[in-house]
């Protein structure tokens, strides 16, 4: 069963992940989920495909009112990001989503009107909930073609769609990577079969490293905090990518 934990907590301000799911079948992905919630108003990152839509809602709405939940952000197109668009938006049809530009004539076959949708340019912009200003930061290629993280620089979060993922045994659950040298071993195929190229990472790498990041928030696998988000940044910054044919997975 996924659960809702709380990792940041100022006031009215903080940030929820939905944690991965131990009973989930073994032909599917896990997922994280994070709901950012700034007053009455909330954000939900990368949904979810639409199979899990019942376990997320649950976890979500036995600590938060899902009905403040006003917009969607969605890193990329993948169904595991937001196929389950559809039920969030007969949950609520006001509801917008963020995303690429790139995906709009794309992610509305999972559902939604014209006005659903926010487009964001390759450059990346600003999104506001409430009087919080999130940015949404160019991440293209890693692995999407029109790929987007977001950051909370109130928070010092950054959530980072499938970079930082690890594709973790099922007897590892922990939200927070505790031992970076064991975690990151279950990270690097994934990184070299997905992350599609190096001047991309590059670019991606020295922007992160100039930011204020105490917590970096993957889709797939634990949370990486403190001094392990810069050893993340660094280790990827030497990963070769784009090579997991060659090396394998």
């Amino acid at each position: 069963m996924k659960k809702c934990e709380v990792i940041y907590r100022s006031g009215a301000h903080q940030w929820a992940a939905v944690t991965r799911d131990p009973d989930k079948p073994d032909h599917l992905i896990d997922t994280n989920e994070y709901l950012i919630q700034y007053g009455e108003q909330a954000l939900l990152t990368d949904p979810g495909g639409m199979e899990i839509f019942p376990e997320v809602f649950a976890a979500i709405s036995r600590s938060y009112d899902a009905r403040n939940i006003r917009a969607i952000f969605a890193s990329h197109q993948d169904p595991d990001v937001i196929s389950s668009l559809a039920l969030w938006l007969d949950f609520n049809p006001e509801l917008k989503c963020y995303l690429s530009w790139l995906w709009s004539s794309f992610v509305p076959h999972f559902g939604g009107r014209k006005d659903t949708f926010i487009c964001l340019p390759d450059q990346g912009d600003t999104l506001h909930l409430g009087s919080l200003a999130l940015q949404a930061v160019p991440a293209h290629y890693l692995h999407s073609s029109g790929n987007f993280n977001l950051y909370d620089p109130k928070a010092r979060i950054l959530f980072s769609g499938d970079i930082g993922a690890a594709l973790l045994p099922h007897d590892q659950q922990a939200l927070f990577v505790d031992d970076f040298d064991l975690h990151i071993r279950h990270a690097a195929g994934f990184h070299r079969r997905w992350m599609g190229s190096n001047e991309a990472k590059l670019d991606w790498c020295e922007r992160a490293a100039q930011m204020q990041i105490d917590m970096l928030c993957p889709q797939h696998g634990a949370i990486y905090q403190g001094e392990d988000v810069m050893r993340f940044i660094n280790w990827f910054a030497d990963l070769q990518v784009g090579s997991g044919v060659r090396r394998g997975m």
